[in-house]
């Protein structure tokens, strides 16, 4: 039984496997597990780690013998990360740790297999999150190894999906399979769909040269076709008509697609009745729902781990952390050709965009994707870049550098011209899933708990007249997204006339904007105090918009930190969050946002879907969650002084731009 992490008296453990003292990630989540991995000889009261039943595993089952230490069997956790440790030696994210015997092995029931057979698995909240967590895997095609290409199509519907693994595995070992059972197994798949076409899928270390399979070219006939291309495994179940293993991981998953696989071998998920197995194992006799499987296998069995934030995490962490790499290879895995960069962007677009390819800059010709600054002109059909919505802890005109970007392959989120890709995923988020309604409730719960907005400036407060408070916040007059977004009002004066007029009676707060403040951007108010009862010059934004009951806004991002704080939002421009029924609208905004989405659809798209997010501890792709951390915190990296000298020259010689223009 594992120890809990940080126990001050943690089980001693033994390894004979080099693995386990070299593999950083390995030693990691053994510690935070409660073991202490030593050297020497073991004595009874210790125990001894073997990694599942590879080839060093008999040292340990050796030296169990003669000390009489217990044996702790541990593997990589079904979904282990972007690519196989063998092709790009990528830690995993999560490990079983087992005290009875490795899960694959139908020869002694493993601890896995016992909670399968002997745990109630009737607690709704478990089987919700069960739930749950197979439609966020299958809606981000995630699995084991999750470097695969969603957009990648399948063989037309109809065929019969066969799955290879890799010779030497140790699931085929432990279930006494060999190249004649693989051969049955082909026959059977064509004998029982007469006239259906078979796809052989390969194991992805197959496909990448590191370890040979069970079926090859010699197999391919005019029935028989290899599939070696990156094919999600949630793309190969929709068309199948059935589907075949002796083994394989990708038969757990088929399970949850909708489908009773055929079982050649005995892994852990056969025998529940989920499976339709050759070879039973007599023991496992109990019914299972696809639910309760998932519960034991995912939930309760594993143990996680947060690369980012260093801890054990659930299940709902590691997929958001793996759902984060696995876009980032995605999306970057063809490199990416960047243009209208400024000097002081490209380390942290290296940072964000450079992980599997370097970031080349400005090349005229180039086979790879090209991406531009939003504001920026670029060649034809170029990924839009921007700062996200939770941006840093100071602002990008001090060039503090950002935690999140956005992505934008059809326009950008402030330009309502045409379409965005931001616009999209509202529309999508029309509908929430319960989890994905709490996850984007959770968020907004924790942003006005740490009082966090855009740049997270260290403000001042103020306690305010009684009154109905009206917020003016100021923007940068020659921002892209006024430029863009707004035909009649086009400037803070006007802003704050249009507001006056519509609120003679109301406390008129004006809050400048930090750029304008800082004397890095155009937009400053002369005697702004005209029209403001209050002008609040370095004010904490995030406080103020608890205070207030209303906001009025060209295109701020400030309108949607007001609806997070349940402010009623007034744009006279066409902000991305405007059009949806969640604000009043008085500027023109385009028609085909036709979608009604409610705040947490809202917020789901605009702070989960659409950016991405880097930690600056860890160096990784994270999710949302982990960057409102290291906001709130402030455990972040901050550039020094020589950021602000270079910020105002900057500032200058943009201010000097403008005139010329």
């Amino acid at each position: 039984m594992q120890t809990a992490a940080g126990d001050p008296s943690p089980q001693r453990l033994f390894a004979f496997n080099g693995g386990f003292y070299t593999q950083r990630r390995l030693r990691r989540i053994l510690t935070l597990s409660g073991y202490k991995l030593s050297l020497g000889r073991p004595t009874s009261d210790d125990q001894i780690a073997v990694w599942g039943q590879s080839p060093t595993s008999g040292r340990g089952h050796a030296m169990s013998r003669k000390t009489g230490a217990e044996l702790l069997f541990v593997e990589d956790a079904f979904l282990r990360s972007v690519h196989p440790g063998r092709v790009a030696k990528e830690p995993p994210l999560g490990l079983f740790i087992d005290n009875k015997s490795p899960h694959f092995d139908p020869g002694t029931p493993s601890d896995l297999e016992t909670l399968l057979a002997t745990h109630p698995l009737d607690d709704s909240a478990l089987l919700n999150r069960a739930r749950a967590a197979i439609a966020r895997i299958r809606e981000n095609h995630l699995t084991k190894y999750s470097g695969v290409d969603p957009t990648l199509p399948a063989p037309d519907p109809g065929y019969v999906l066969v799955i290879d693994q890799t010779r030497g595995d140790a699931s085929v070992t432990a279930s006494q399979a060999d190249d004649a059972r693989f051969r049955e197994m082909l026959v059977m798949a064509q004998e029982e769909h007469p006239g259906c076409p078979v796809v052989i899928k390969t194991h992805p270390e197959t496909a990448h040269g590191h370890r040979t399979g069970f079926f090859g070219t010699e197999d391919i006939s005019e029935r028989v076709r290899l599939c070696t291309a990156p094919i999600s495994p949630w793309v190969l179940f929709e068309g199948a008509v059935g589907v075949y293993t002796v083994s394989s991981q990708m038969g757990f998953e088929a399970i949850f697609a909708g489908h009773k696989p055929r079982i050649f071998g005995q892994p852990f998920y056969a025998g529940w009745g989920l499976t339709v197995d050759e070879f039973p194992v007599p023991r496992r006799q109990r019914k299972l729902t696809r639910a309760q499987l998932f519960a034991a296998s995912m939930i309760l069995y594993p143990t996680w781990y947060d690369p980012c934030r260093d801890r054990l995490c659930s299940l709902e962490d590691a997929i958001s952390q793996l759902e984060a790499q696995t876009r980032c290879w995605r999306e970057d895995r063809h490199g990416w050709n960047a243009h209208g960069m400024r000097l002081w962007k490209r380390k942290s677009l290296q940072k964000f965009f450079g992980s599997v390819k370097p970031v080349v800059f400005d090349k005229t010709t180039s086979d790879r994707p090209d991406m531009t600054w939003a504001s920026k002109p670029g060649p034809k059909g170029a990924v839009r870049i921007e700062d996200g919505f939770l941006r840093s802890r100071g602002l990008g005109a001090e060039l503090v550098p950002p935690l999140s970007l956005v992505c934008d392959d059809l326009g950008i989120y402030y330009d309502p011209a045409r379409e965005s890709r931001l616009e999209r995923l509202i529309a999508m988020r029309n509908e929430l899933r319960p989890d994905q309604r709490n996850r984007a409730e959770d968020l907004i719960t924790a942003m006005r708990r740490a009082g966090l907005s855009k740049y997270n400036l260290d403000g001042a407060r103020f306690d305010l007249p009684v009154g109905r408070k009206v917020l003016v916040p100021g923007q940068v007059e020659d921002d892209a997204s006024i430029l863009s977004g707004t035909e009649t009002i086009t400037s803070n004066r006007a802003l704050l006339e249009a507001t006056r007029a519509a609120n003679p009676d109301a406390v008129l707060i004006y809050k400048p904007h930090p750029d304008v403040e800082a004397g890095l951007r155009k937009g400053n108010v002369p005697n702004a105090g005209d029209l403001a009862d209050l002008v609040l010059e370095h004010a904490d934004m995030a406080a103020l918009l608890e205070q207030v009951d209303e906001v009025w806004t060209m295109t701020s991002l400030t309108g949607f930190e007001a609806l997070l704080r349940e402010c009623r939002v007034v744009t006279l421009g066409a902000p991305f969050y405007a059009g949806w029924g969640l604000t009043d609208d008085r500027g023109i905004v385009p028609e085909r946002r036709k979608a009604t989405p409610d705040l947490a659809g809202l917020v789901h798209a605009t702070l989960i879907d659409y950016p991405r997010y880097f930690d600056p501890k860890s160096g990784l792709p994270c999710p949302v969650e982990t960057v409102l951390e290291r906001l709130s915190t402030g455990d972040i990296p901050h550039p020094g002084w020589i950021n602000r000298v270079v910020s105002k020259i900057q500032g200058r010689f943009a201010s000097y731009q403008s005139l010329w223009r």
